[in-house]
Formats: C-alpha cells, structure tokens, sequence
C-alpha cells in the first residue's frame, strides 16, 4: 500500500502579526521607557536636559517621517507648526493658562491650524508642494513677527515657571518630552497597524491604484499631514517650557526642517525604527562636533551625503532589506503548519 502525503487542502496556512522578535523588541522598548522615567532620580541635570533635547529631536523625526516616510508628501515647511506650538505655549500663559496645561493644548491647536494649510498646500505637487509648505512656514513667521503682545520679532520670555526651581522644573520637562515622544511613537505604531495605515501605504506608493481599490487619497494624505502637524506642535511646545523664551526666526527656522530630513533619511526613510536610529546618530553627532563651529555643519552634511550615496533607503533599510525584522510586532507573517 503506497504512502498516503498531504495534499495541499491538509496544509493550514497561519497568519500572525509579527514574529518572536518583534514581540521580544516591543518589550525592549516598554522596559527602556520604564527606565528612562526614572532618569532624573539617577542622573545629573545636564544629563536630563540632553535627554529632553535627545527625545524633542525623536518627536521631530517621527512626525516628518509620518508626512514624508507614509504619506510621500516632501514638507520642508514642518517648522511652522513647530514655532506655532511654541506662541500658543506662550500666549496662553500670557491669558492666565499654566504653560503645563497649555502644552496639550497646543499640539491640538496645531492639527487644527493645519487642517486649513492642508487645503492649500494640497493644491501643490511634488517640488512645488515641498516650496510651498516651506513659503507657508515663512508667512507663519512674519504674522507671529507682528504681534507685539507676543514679543514681535525680538520674541519673548515664558515667565509662569519662574516660581519652580529649575531642578524641579528640568525633571517636569523631562517628563512631559519622554510622555510625548513615548505617545508619538505609540500613536505611529497603532496607525500602522490599522486600516488606515495599509491605505496610506498604498497611497503612498501609487496613489492611481489606491483610489482604484476604494481609498479616499486626499482624506487620507490629509489625516496624516494633520496628524504630522500635531506631533511636530508637541516638539515645539516643549521647546519654549525647555528654554523658556521663543523668538521668530529660531522658532520658525528652516533647520529644524534640515534635521528632520537628515533624521529620517539617515535612519530610513518609511521605517517605524528609522526616526530612532536616525536621531541617535544626529544627536551623538551634535554632542561631538558642537564646538566645531562651520565644520559641524559640513561634517554632518557629508555624512548625510555618504550615507545616502551607500546606503539610499537609510541605515535600517540595509539591515532590514526585506522588512522581515521590526522593534514592534507590525508587519503580518505567513506560516504553514503541515497537518
């Protein structure tokens, strides 16, 4: 009697959400966050300010990632949302609301304010649509530059912490910077695992073919743009309770644009892991070569330019070609288990 084998009816395919790996990496990053709360309780002062810096730099990254990375929209005008965060930190101080609560408060006002910005940049593509958020960020600056009750273009001082010590206050920020960029990437995590997350891929990739399947294209660019804004609002609300005072032309500078791009880029542009690795590296590189002066500059401009020469889809995209590994369980797998 000949050996009975299975047929391909008697094989039962499994699909998973992620792997043992990524499973294990989600852990990883949950314990290290745990750690990182208890920071201020183990390091110095100046440790605990340049982890504030290290995770507004974090959020910046992850909100240009979300906008350029999945939505395929190249804004080098993000900047605006970040100095709009700042005065709204600063002119509901000014009308009796503690800078704490005028935080939240802030990154909701930017998506908001972003919801019309989207309606116009939206009528650019391409190149076009990259100058244009940035000339949209300038006009934010020169109106914010007129408002003499904000400073005008000499800027002003965040005064209502001045009654905490700034131990005290350092550690407070410190907090609300690990909180927000913790809620950053968890919101990032939970859209790609979504719906939503699928159609803006799919959009982002070939925008024709994704309206042919039933996805609303602009709604969707639209959600992510408004969803960018308000990340990138949190960077800059924690930027005023962090150095206390805010002035037009650094609020609004393009550079934060120039490093986000380079965060994004180095790490891996549309990777969940690229914003973290690529703000890593940014912020060792300013550590290091900070009291270079110019040549700060022009080593991380070559730098940037060696790496995306040899490695064009970022550092994560070389050691994940096949996207088969990730921190976080996203991606689906297929299994087979013969019966």
């Amino acid at each position: 009697m000949s050996e009975i084998t299975n047929s391909p009816l008697d094989v039962a395919p499994l699909v998973t959400r992620g792997s043992k790996g990524s499973r294990l990496g989600l852990g990883t990053v949950i314990v290290v966050a745990v750690l990182l709360a208890f920071a201020p309780a183990i390091t110095g002062d100046a440790t605990t300010n340049d982890l504030t810096q290290f995770f507004i730099l974090l959020i910046m990254a992850v909100g240009w990632n979300l906008v350029a990375g999945y939505g395929g929209m190249i804004s080098i005008g993000q900047q605006a949302f970040i100095g709009f965060a700042s005065y709204a930190v600063l002119d509901l101080s000014l009308h009796g609301v503690l800078a704490w609560y005028g935080v939240p408060i802030a990154i909701v006002l930017s998506g908001l304010v972003s919801i019309p910005v989207s309606f116009l940049a939206f009528r650019l593509r391409g190149g076009y649509f990259a100058i244009g958020t940035w000339v949209i960020a300038q006009v934010f600056q020169l109106v914010i530059g007129q408002q003499s009750n904000l400073g005008g273009g000499a800027g002003a001082s965040l005064n209502d912490l001045n009654n905490l010590s700034p131990i005290t206050r350092d550690d407070i920020t410190y907090w609300f910077a690990l909180a927000l960029c913790v809620l950053a990437l968890g919101v990032t995590g939970f859209l790609l695992r979504s719906r939503i997350g699928m159609a803006l891929v799919a959009v982002r990739d070939d925008e024709h073919s994704a309206a042919a399947t039933g996805v609303s294209v602009v709604r969707t660019k639209r959600f992510i743009f408004i969803l960018s804004a308000a990340i990138c609002g949190g960077a800059g609300a924690l930027l005023i309770i962090s150095n206390l005072e805010v002035q037009p032309n650094s609020s609004f500078a393009i550079q934060y644009s120039a490093f986000m791009i380079f965060m994004v880029l180095v790490g891996g542009i549309g990777s969940f892991e690229g914003p973290i690795i690529g703000a890593v590296i940014f912020f060792i590189l300013e550590q290091t070569l900070d009291n270079y002066g110019v040549w700060y500059l022009v080593i991380l401009g070559a730098f940037a330019i060696i790496v995306t020469l040899w490695l064009p889809r970022g550092i994560w995209g070389a050691i994940d070609p096949r996207h088969r590994r990730s921190l976080v369980p996203l991606r689906y797998e297929l299994h087979v288990d013969e019966g």
